[in-house]
Formats: C-alpha cells, structure tokens, sequence
C-alpha cells in the first residue's frame, strides 16, 4: 500500500470521526432541547422586592413563561448590594432552571470595587438577553439656587458652598454616575450612600441633602409634583421616556456624562449552549410584545431584546466605563 493510499485512508477515517463526533454532539444539542424545560424555572432577583429588578423581572416572567411552557418563579435573594444573589446564581446548576436578572452593580461594579469577591459576572455567567435600559437622573432640593447644569456646576465650585450627592448605596450606577459628573465638571460634591432610592429622595425633598443621582423610575413621581428639582439625565441623548429633562452630556465639556441603568438576563457560564439559544429566542419574543414594552416604559426602562452577544459586547464596554471611574474617583467597597 502506497504511502499515499494510507494518508488517504487516514484522513478518511478522520473526517469520518468528525463526522461521527459532530453528529453526535448535534444529538446532543437537540436531546437537550427537546427536554428543557421540564420543571419550573427559577428567576433570581438580587435585591429585595419592590424595587427595579424586582418589577422588571415580575413584569417579564409570565410572558416569558406562556413561551417556555413552564412556570417562572421570582425569587428574590437580596443582600450586600446584589452580592449574595450573585453568589447565588454563579453557583446554580448550569442546566437553563436558575436565571439572573442581572443589572451594573452586581454583574460588574461590586467585583471592580472589591476584586476580592469570588465571582466574577463577565467570565462566571453567561447573557441571555439583554432586557433594556433606563436614564438616571441628577436631581436637587427645591431650594437650592441653580437652575440649570451650568449653573450648578459655577454654584459648587464656589469655595462658599459645600455640596453633597446621595445616591442608592456604595457601589451602585448612581454613585458611578455621579462621580463622573464630578471628574468631568471639574467639581467636588460629597458622595453620600443610602441604603435605597427612596430614603435619598426623601431627604431631597426635605433638604436634608442637597444633591442626589437616582434612576428615573424612582424620581419621576418627586419631579413632577415639583417637590425636587431635575439638573439632568446623566446621559448624551435626551430620553423619550422624559422628553422635558436635558441631558447632561449635551452640555460641552460633558459629553462623556453618558451612564444609565441596565438590566439582562443571564445564566451560569456553562449552560447548554443549546438551553441559552431557547431561552434568548423566547425572551426575544416577549420583550418585542407592545404590552411588555409598554410596562417597562411605565417602570422607566426602554425594551431592549438585543441578543446574547450584544449584550456581552455592551459589558466588556460598560465595564471599562465603570472602571476608569471608579480609579479616578478612587471608589472603595465599604
């Protein structure tokens, strides 16, 4: 036998076991997608109800149930800034029945600021889909004398006035946001964490405090009974969603003022690839729905339903957005 007949044979055989191989994990593939889901789906929330990711995952879950065929429970698993819920979900069965609705703080910003943690949400889940995004907001008490952007930013760089900003809590989107409008305004407002939107606002309100940087979700209602003043969404485009309200990365100099709030869903990194490609299709479907549109307008997010691969690109983005900030504004976990 030649030595050519043999390497001919040899690659024969070879493509013959690729073929096999390939055969066999296309089997694989379909086995597994014919079965799942076979039992209910668990929807984990890291924060407590009644908040964002709460009714986000509520207003989703019974849609993205009817398409699956399944029942979706929301379970919320709150703690430690999103961290424990994180925890939770990273360390599920990677079989398609535990799924994270995941937003900045937990799934980059905690493990940025505390690199200490032991996940990590870019290398231990995988996206799913990527849900939407709202607008946060720069708001202030009623009294306080600027009316504008500029105005504000001439008010605190006035050795007279010393101004403090509120927001959600250490290491969330707001504090990032309103770090940033400091190193781009050049200014030196005092970070103050609540634990929540809603103690913040109110003390707003009060004047208590100053300054604050909330999701538009929950400053809206404050801002149009005229109780808070709104300086300006903390992003470079107006928003539809509150088509009254500047935007801050209009005003030059501030262009790079452009953070919101987002939220997506996600599994554990080793998911069937199989498992991820059904559930991104259905949530797909449920997130083009005009009534699901509709209910996450009203909670002040903008329907997204980008795919998996989007919404990973937007992370390795986002994520070096986060993290410039938080070394320049020299942001620690607390």
């Amino acid at each position: 036998m030649t030595t050519q007949t043999l390497g001919r044979r040899a690659w024969l055989l070879h493509s013959m076991r690729r073929l096999l191989i390939s055969g066999a994990a296309a089997g694989a593939a379909a086995s597994v997608l014919a079965a799942y889901p076979e039992r209910p789906i668990t929807l984990i929330v890291p924060f407590a109800p009644g908040g964002s990711s709460d009714i986000i995952a509520r207003t989703i879950a019974p849609d993205l149930s009817a398409k699956l065929g399944q029942s979706i429970i929301v379970e919320n698993y709150a703690g430690a800034g999103g961290v424990l819920g994180m925890q939770r979900a990273v360390r599920a069965n990677a079989d398609g029945y535990s799924i994270l609705l995941g937003s900045g703080s937990e799934v980059l910003i905690n493990k940025l600021i505390n690199p200490s943690l032991p996940y990590d949400g870019q290398r231990d889940l995988k996206p799913v889909v990527f849900v939407g995004t709202g607008p946060m907001v720069l708001v202030g008490k009623k009294s306080l004398p600027p009316n504008n952007i500029k105005e504000l930013i001439a008010y605190a760089k006035d050795e007279k006035n010393h101004l403090n900003f509120a927001s959600a809590g250490n290491g969330t989107p707001m504090q990032v946001a309103g770090e940033l409008f400091n190193i781009k305004a050049k200014t030196s407002i005092t970070h103050v964490p609540y634990k929540g939107a809603s103690p913040a606002l109110v003390d707003i309100m009060g004047g208590q405090i100053e300054l604050g940087v909330a999701t538009l979700t929950a400053a809206q209602t404050f801002i149009k009974s005229g109780k808070i003043k709104a300086y300006g969404l903390t992003s470079r485009e107006k928003s539809p969603l509150a088509p009254d309200i500047p935007a801050i990365g209009q005003v030059p100099g501030l262009e790079a003022v452009d953070l919101g709030v987002w939220f997506g869903l996600f599994v554990p990194a080793k998911t069937n690839e199989a498992v991820v490609q059904k559930l991104e299709s259905a949530s797909k479907e449920v997130l083009a729905n005009p009534e699901v549109i509709k209910k996450l307008a009203d909670q002040g997010v903008i329907a997204s339903g980008k795919s998996a691969a989007d919404l990973k690109n937007f992370l390795s983005i986002e994520s070096e957005k986060y993290r410039a900030v938080i070394k320049a504004a020299d942001i620690k976990p607390q």
